[in-house]
């Protein structure tokens, strides 16, 4: 780890350090007891920042440091969930497809480019639209994860295509090992930098599909997010009213969370060409 760190590049561990801040308000702030920030006239409403309300309220009677723990901690899920799958599922379709061949890669690219072709905004539009009231958290993920795993799929099918003729390859099959057994044991450890590549790509994706979900208004509107809060200040007139924090505070977390997830990314990609020496 100490030689790792000290070859990753300054922009890696910049963002290594912004999206571990996230991931410590999300997943470690949010489990500290405090009042539903969702429930209205909780506290007095429009109050300025202070010692007990560090945010201040909004106009509903909200802490909207609380409001803003809780879009976070509901943000990564989703980005979290929907990453997790499009990259398993992803990787797997496509190791299998690029190693199997024949009736079964057409098969299943097949299935992969009707993905990759059909407009994803339109059906997520529709598909939130008839959930919109009664969508968790996990239903929102899944609905994001149905688009998230076909470009995965075609990229791994690529690299398994080049790997399944490589010499160890054939010396694993003339060994009597089977296809599950080759991609598990031969190539998964190849494609595990992508994947992890990969899934820090899907979340920041899925994160802002969300968030664009949510500014339109097509959000589920009992799901507290980042965007559903930006929406909810607009619609209350926020910047009217001058409540800078209620609608700045979620604006300024997106794009931190957004600049901290792509530094990491681009700054994880640097190191893995610098290992391979190119």
């Amino acid at each position: 780890m100490r030689k790792f760190w000290k070859n990753t590049s300054l922009r890696f561990k910049a963002g290594l350090i912004m999206t571990a801040f996230f991931l410590v308000i999300g997943f470690g702030v949010y489990y500290i007891p405090h009042v539903n920030p969702f429930a209205f006239n909780s506290y007095p409403p429009k109050l300025g920042p202070s010692w007990e309300h560090w945010l201040g309220t909004t106009a509903l009677g909200q802490d909207i440091m609380w409001l803003l723990v809780e879009s976070i901690h509901n943000s990564l899920t989703i980005g979290l969930i929907v990453a997790l799958i499009g990259t398993v599922v992803g990787v797997f379709v496509g190791l299998v497809a690029g190693f199997s061949g024949g009736l079964v890669d057409r098969v299943l690219m097949v299935i992969t480019d009707t993905f990759v072709v059909i407009p994803s905004l339109p059906i997520l539009v529709l598909m939130t639209a008839l959930m919109r009231g009664s969508a968790t958290v996990i239903m929102m993920a899944l609905v994001l994860a149905m688009f998230a795993w076909a470009w995965p799929s075609r990229q791994i099918r690529s690299m398994a295509l080049s790997l399944r003729e490589r010499d160890f390859i054939h010396t694993a099959w003339f060994s009597g090992e089977g296809t599950v057994q080759v991609v598990v044991t031969e190539i998964l450890p190849y494609a595990l930098p992508w994947s992890l590549s990969n899934f820090m790509n899907a979340t920041l994706v899925a994160i802002a599909s969300e968030s664009s979900l949510a500014v339109l208004g097509l959000s589920p509107a009992n799901l507290l997010s980042l965007g559903n809060m930006i929406q909810w200040a607009r619609d209350r007139n926020a910047i009217l009213a001058r409540q800078w924090f209620w609608i700045g505070s979620p604006i300024v977390a997106t794009i931190l969370l957004f600049v901290g997830l792509f530094m990491l990314i681009t700054g994880y990609n640097d190191y893995m060409s610098m290992k391979r020496g190119r």
